[in-house]
């Protein structure tokens, strides 16, 4: 079967140099090779992620020395859901038919492209995960990233792979009962750490633009605050946790609202610089790479399935149109997920 593949042509989004948007080229393509380990899946919705944008852009955002270097044409995308077309050899606990969700290869597979914007992909049966019955395809895939990624900072980091970001291994800390503060909430990320907080027993104070209030409180949130009218740092304090999923300059501005032993935890921790002051405070100041888990998001996907939490979408587009998706993204004022179909 493998060797049928390999011939075979499917439809996917691909890259042949970095560059804008209208660099990402709707077009046929090779379907993936299924090694004797990995689940063939028939793509229904794809999601975006900033990685994908970096990525698309050649990541010249980071230091030259750390620029990829991958064979072209390469397809992106990283989060999918879709139907099991094919299993490989050795895989037991998948079957053909199933409707499954996953975060694909990252972060190993992200600078040659993880494969998701196409109309097959091939993944490890260890990071696949049956989709939540509940929820729809798109829903799905607008989850695995974002979803895996509030739950290694705020739950649990479930894998030992060494820190690209700091010496020591990112540890959740005890929420029940603390006072959570979430930047950027109402963002993929964000609006999902809300909820997490929320069902961990955290007080949880929402920061984001007036457009995303009505949703944050309906998710769960106890406060919210405007910051394009207001400070958060300025106007709160005693916090038990800051977990910024924005990122970029002055992120140290939120040790002045965190009480003595609290915590601050960096989505993106590129340009902190105020590790003097957190010491000063005994913050812990962490952060952690978001990493492939099939296991995990059975767990959480526990919480999709009971409507626990629930995966805000922003906007869909078909997969044809991922350059136009790409430009969503980059408008900024994104509320929870943009999702690529392909039904």
């Amino acid at each position: 079967m493998s060797e049928i593949m390999m011939t075979d042509v499917m439809k996917a989004v691909q890259l042949h140099a970095f560059g804008g948007p209208e660099n990402l080229l709707y077009e046929d393509a090779a379907r993936p090779f299924m090694g004797s380990d990995e689940v063939l899946v028939q793509v229904h919705a794809a999601s975006l992620n900033p990685p994908d944008g970096y990525l698309r852009e050649g990541y010249r955002a980071l230091p030259p020395q750390w620029w990829p270097n991958p064979t072209f044409p390469l397809i992106p995308g990283t989060d999918v859901s879709g139907v099991v077309a094919a299993v490989g050899d050795n895989v037991s606990g998948f079957s053909p038919g199933d409707e499954v969700y996953s975060m694909v290869r990252f972060p190993e597979g992200i600078m040659n492209g993880s494969g998701a914007y196409a109309d097959y992909v091939s993944i490890p049966s260890s990071e696949l995960a049956l989709k939540p019955q509940r929820i729809t395809h798109i829903e799905a895939a607008g989850a695995p990233m974002s979803l895996l990624t509030a739950w290694q900072f705020l739950v649990e980091r479930g894998h030992d792979a060494p820190n690209p970001f700091q010496p020591f291994q990112h540890t959740a800390v005890p929420l029940d009962g603390r006072t959570v503060l979430v930047n950027g909430a109402g963002g993929g990320v964000g609006h999902l750490a809300v909820q997490i907080a929320k069902w961990k027993g955290a007080r949880v104070i929402a920061v984001a633009s007036s457009r995303h209030e009505k949703l944050l409180r309906s998710l769960g949130a106890d406060e919210f605050i405007d910051y394009t009218l207001t400070a958060a740092e300025t106007v709160v304090n005693n916090v038990d946790l800051v977990l910024d999923a924005v990122g970029g300059s002055n992120m140290e501005r939120f040790l002045s609202c965190i009480k003595k032993g609290g915590a601050l935890f960096l989505v993106n921790p590129v340009g902190f610089c105020g590790q003097h002051e957190a010491n000063k405070k005994n913050i812990t100041v962490s952060s952690t790479q978001v990493r492939s888990s099939g296991a995990q998001l059975v767990e959480a996907g526990n919480l999709l399935e009971k409507g626990i939490i629930r995966v805000v979408i922003d906007s869909t587009y078909p997969l044809a149109r991922a350059a136009d998706a790409h430009k969503r993204a980059a408008s900024g004022s994104i509320q929870g997920k943009i999702v690529l179909t392909n039904f």
